[in-house]
């Protein structure tokens, strides 16, 4: 169903719309229905999962891998280190511990979580080692700046990054004055966490919002859709909303298949305005 793709860096072909797995894993009664949802989503065409060691410390990957136990070849799986495991010392244990829970000999994509204190010119020889040993097949970054990408592409083999992934939704557009057109220009995709707020008021800002609502009822779709189909209109930025329930992962699969008019685009901005000056990265 989802059929909008985002090219990375190196040709490959990623679901503009992928699936989340943020707080997976923590709730054993919810298990179940967690895993029947991703493995919908690869159904739907949402074949992209994202996950890291931080989430349920290992809980979540161990829930992606049960759900990929049979369709692995279908699937794109990204995965990602803590800074501190991100050094030579440390790096190479926390993957082969994340391939171990997640039930695979490799990951697709392997984000460095946040940046630390670990020099990014010895985690980046880091993670090009594990690309030679192919446990994985390529490397990215996460809540990175744009001085931090600069840095990154400054420093050799910063220029094998895949993608960054950061916090975008129509409530949090500060990536859109610097940071996105850096990496446009640059070809590297910005890979969106939470682009549908990460619950709470904003969340319920975003999803009630009367021009939201009257750009659902005028295609037919959820509020939740049009948010969505807005993060992802660039077609430069892979949206990685997390859906532990089969209804909710059935909208965001169709949601890709959103357009919205340069009308409705410019009604979004009087409401969500775009940044007037540079901001500092919006983190949860």
């Amino acid at each position: 169903m989802s059929k909008r793709t985002v090219c990375l860096p190196d040709g490959t072909l990623v679901p503009a719309i992928g699936q989340g797995t943020w707080n997976m894993g923590e709730n054993p009664a919810e298990k179940k229905a967690e895993i029947a949802a991703l493995r919908l989503g690869v159904d739907l065409g949402m074949s992209l999962i994202d996950t890291a060691e931080m989430y349920g410390e290992g809980k979540s990957e161990q829930v992606v891998g049960e759900a990929i136990k049979g369709i692995r070849d279908d699937v794109f799986l990204v995965s990602k280190v803590y800074p501190h495991n991100a050094g030579k010392d440390r790096l190479f244990s926390s993957c082969e511990q994340s391939l171990k829970r997640l039930g695979t000999d490799h990951l697709d994509l392997y984000l460095l979580h946040w940046r630390g204190r670990v020099p990014m010119a010895e985690t980046i020889e880091g993670m090009e080692q594990l690309k030679k040993e192919g446990k994985i097949a390529r490397w990215g970054v996460s809540n990175f700046d744009t001085d931090d990408m600069k840095e990154l592409l400054n420093t050799p083999g910063g220029g094998n990054c895949a993608t960054n992934q950061v916090l975008y939704h129509l409530g949090s557009r500060g990536i859109e004055y610097d940071l996105l057109p850096w990496h446009q220009q640059n070809n590297v995709p910005i890979m969106a966490y939470s682009p549908l707020a990460q619950g709470g008021s904003l969340r319920k800002e975003l999803l009630h919002d009367p021009v939201v609502r009257k750009i659902a009822d005028a295609h037919q779709a959820e509020p939740l859709q049009v948010a969505l189909a807005w993060s992802i209109r660039s077609n430069h930025v892979i949206a990685i909303p997390k859906a532990g329930k089969e209804k909710h992962v059935t909208a965001n699969a169709q949601a890709s298949a959103l357009l919205l008019n340069t009308d409705e685009l410019n009604q979004l901005d009087t409401v969500f305005s775009p940044p007037a000056q540079r901001m500092p990265l919006d983190i949860i």
